[in-house]
């Protein structure tokens, strides 16, 4: 392992430590990844056990990011201090807590307390990786590790769902967590053996300043930079709708939407959530492979997210007016075309110093992470809400996708009409 450098010099690690480092992040957000979405695979049975109504599922599952959302902006300043390495541990130790609690809880209320300590725990798994990768590895390095952290997590959702549906009937879902907080824990134990320690912020002149402005904002402690920020508020109300939506829609709602409008079994729910996110994965790949090359064509984040927007509506808009036609290609299609919107997340680091990455990495993360909270808990409010007005089910879901939509296509108006100065090219 090459050792982090004296404070003020290259950080940049070796290839080999590059990897390792990498792979040692990507297990822990793997096991994030398959702790986010599992919800959608157990809907079925927590409905039953819990006698679970629309709303009250969107809230067990968006208690995941709303206690992700909490820690987002001191998780930013104490990256910033501490190091990825520091953090990442502790906050995985709330994980192992919150599986555990999971597994014992017998109220929603108990449900929702452990899921919402499960999402603070995990808190930290990508933002870790991206504020060292930051710091460790050069640009286009730096975006390649981005979309493979993507695809990584994308294994893990694919992982919680046609294997934990073939679980199920030999384990129940209550030692599904046991297992989970063991994963967890032989994560952490990982990352302490590969990750470097923390030194200092790099001065000028590491080689990253370049794509570095910040509007002529200075750092200073807090998240002031970042939230004056020209290109971070460009970015974020896609990251609030779009990004936060179709995560929401990826780790939940699908499930539902493939059982109750679609017709299918709670095995070909789980068969298409298997495929959504095995589409997913396959796309975070690709998406890693062609961004250096794109990148050096002048096809930076921006630009792409303008193009590819589009699609992304279209589809949306398609999938809700073929209704119960909609299956899982429908869905993947869709998640696929916002994929683009990953991109955004480097992008936003690279706008800043890197003294300011971990803030400004954890600002974006909240935007995303409270978006996806407020989709998933409004989406069920939404259906049931269209449903008392005496909607059928199928139409319900339609009418709350189609107010989705509507917000979707505003955050797009909004992004294409503000203009950034510091926007990294």
């Amino acid at each position: 392992m090459t050792p982090a450098a004296s404070p003020g010099a290259s950080t940049l690690l070796a290839t080999r430590s590059a990897v390792l480092v990498f792979l040692a992040f990507a297990a822990a957000y793997f096991c994030s990844a398959l702790l986010r979405a599992i919800t959608a695979t157990l809907a079925p049975v927590l409905t039953r056990e819990f006698s679970l109504q629309s709303q009250s599922l969107g809230l067990l599952a968006g208690g995941y990011f709303l206690g992700f959302a909490a820690v987002q902006l001191p998780l930013g300043n104490w990256l910033d201090r501490h190091g990825p390495k520091r953090v990442i541990l502790w906050f995985l130790s709330l994980a192992v807590l919150g599986c555990l609690a999971f597994s014992m809880a017998t109220s929603f209320a108990g449900l929702l307390a452990a899921r919402v300590l499960v999402g603070m725990g995990v808190g930290a798994c990508l933002m870790a990786a991206l504020t060292g990768y930051r710091r460790w590895f050069a640009a286009p390095t730096l975006l390649r590790a981005n979309s493979w952290m993507l695809m990584t997590g994308s294994l893990g959702m694919l992982c919680s769902t046609l294997p934990v549906q073939w679980l199920m009937p030999l384990t129940g879902w209550r030692p599904l967590f046991w297992l989970l907080a063991l994963m967890i824990g032989l994560s952490m134990a990982v990352i302490a053996r590969i990750v470097p320690h923390w030194t200092a912020a790099p001065a000028p002149g590491d080689g990253h300043e370049a794509d570095g402005k910040t509007d002529g904002i200075d750092g200073g402690a807090g998240y002031g930079a970042v939230w004056r920020s020209r290109y971070f508020r460009k970015m974020a109300p896609l990251a609030f709708f779009n990004y936060g939506g179709m995560v929401a829609i990826q780790t939940l709602w699908a499930g539902p939407w493939l059982a109750k409008v679609a017709g299918n079994t709670p095995l070909q729910s789980a068969t298409g959530l298997f495929c959504i996110n095995a589409s997913m994965l396959v796309t975070f790949w690709t998406w890693g492979m062609v961004n250096p090359w794109l990148a050096r064509r002048g096809w930076h984040a921006t630009r792409l997210i303008a193009w590819g927007m589009p699609l992304s509506l279209a589809v949306l808009g398609c999938n809700i007016l073929a209704g119960s036609a909609t299956g899982w290609p429908g869905w993947a299609l869709f998640c696929m075309a916002s994929s683009v919107l990953g991109l955004a997340q480097p992008a936003v680091g690279m706008s800043f110093r890197p003294a300011l990455a971990g803030r400004a990495l954890s600002a974006y993360n909240l935007v995303i992470f409270a978006g996806v909270f407020v989709a998933q808990w409004s989406l069920g409010g939404l259906i049931d809400g269209f449903a008392a007005l005496g909607l059928g089910q199928a139409a319900s879901f339609q009418a709350a996708m189609s107010v989705f939509l509507c917000c979707c296509i505003a955050a797009y108006g909004y992004f294409l009409g503000v203009k950034a100065d510091n926007s990294p090219q």
